[in-house]
């Protein structure tokens, strides 16, 4: 009773501080996320266990899928029959509540099931990972396994490249929790075999427990050979942080999203899906360009506001999304207005 009574006084104290595009972003879970209501755990030394996680492996252009678990993944992958070492690995770690079988792993399965040349891996860390303890106790839970399934996959990669698979064929992706243990995977992988994986995506990296974590729990530049950021919700379930070798604000502060607005007054519950949503869109933005690439135009800039007076126009541009060449860094800005994402 007395958490309830804390989280009602937190919200409306809150309130009085929120402009509108604040009321876009939070709801009570949110508000519990950015308050002591959260217990943040970071501890690498509990040795949780988490041979519970599935690994999906897809050879798209032969319909065929192995399913491992994750301690005898590279084992399995290895064992393909069909195993073409010199292909690219694309590996997707997704976030909080998510299981092989929701909306964003459909969504990418879709958008790498055309894409010559490659082998498309995504993660089901769902034991670890799932609300069925409530929000907030299941999200406290989540973040202390978030190293360790990042180390976990890390594990998996080096012992794929140390039968042949080089890390420079390697592109990691992850949204929320699941970009947040990437920097794990990194770090391991690199630690492991003495080279870096070629890519890490981030896709709205997880705030809550983050954002004013040691930048050793975080995804950051260094963890790869180049590390981009993708920014939506910047402030609510995602960080606001600069963590990457590149970072892009996507649409308004790269916190909210066009689509996800809610009404001028919105319901508390209204604001929360309106997060999720805003949170979301990162997947569904940074998949549309794999068959768009010259999707989208991002220019570096020292905030939205000068972003959106015109005043970069004459800064350096590059591509954001999948065909970003690689050789940008900073802060970059873009909009999404007049594409169909969908």
């Amino acid at each position: 009773m007395f958490k309830f009574a804390c989280l009602f006084m937190c919200l409306f104290s809150h309130a009085y501080t929120w402009g509108r595009g604040d009321l876009e972003k939070y709801g009570p879970f949110q508000i519990a996320l950015h308050s002591n209501l959260i217990k943040c755990d970071h501890d690498k030394t509990l040795n949780l266990d988490v041979s519970e996680t599935d690994v999906y492996f897809y050879d798209l252009p032969r319909n065929e899928v192995e399913t491992f678990h994750i301690n005898d993944a590279a084992k399995g992958i290895l064992a393909y029959k069909e195993l073409d070492k010199t292909k690219k690995f694309i590996v997707f770690v997704a976030g909080y509540k998510s299981n092989i079988n929701k909306k964003t792993e459909e969504r990418v399965r879709d958008t790498f099931r055309n894409y010559p040349n490659s082998y498309l891996i995504i993660l089901d860390h769902s034991p670890y990972t799932n609300n069925r303890q409530g929000n907030i106790k299941s999200y406290e839970r989540s973040v202390k396994y978030v190293h360790y399934i990042g180390k976990a996959v890390g594990d998996m990669l080096t012992e794929l490249a140390n039968n042949g698979i080089s890390g420079k064929n390697i592109h990691c992706i992850g949204h929320s929790l699941g970009a947040q243990a990437l920097a794990h995977t990194g770090d391991t992988f690199f630690k492991n075999t003495g080279n870096k994986i070629a890519r890490i995506t981030a896709l709205d990296p997880a705030g809550p427990c983050f954002s004013n974590s040691l930048i050793e729990e975080q995804i950051r530049s260094g963890v790869a050979e180049y590390v981009e950021v993708y920014h939506c919700n910047a402030g609510g379930l995602g960080t606001t942080s600069v963590l990457g070798d590149i970072d892009f604000f996507i649409n308004k502060k790269g916190s909210t999203q066009p689509h996800c607005s809610t009404p001028l007054i919105p319901g508390i519950f209204d604001s929360s899906k309106a997060a999720k949503c805003n949170h979301r869109a990162c997947i569904d933005i940074w998949t549309s360009t794999v068959s768009n690439p010259n999707w989208f135009l991002a220019w570096k800039c020292d905030s939205y506001k000068l972003f959106k007076n015109g005043s970069c126009a004459a800064n350096e541009v590059t591509i954001a999304g999948f065909w970003n060449p690689g050789n940008a860094t900073g802060v970059f800005y873009f909009s999404t207005d007049g594409y169909d994402i969908n």
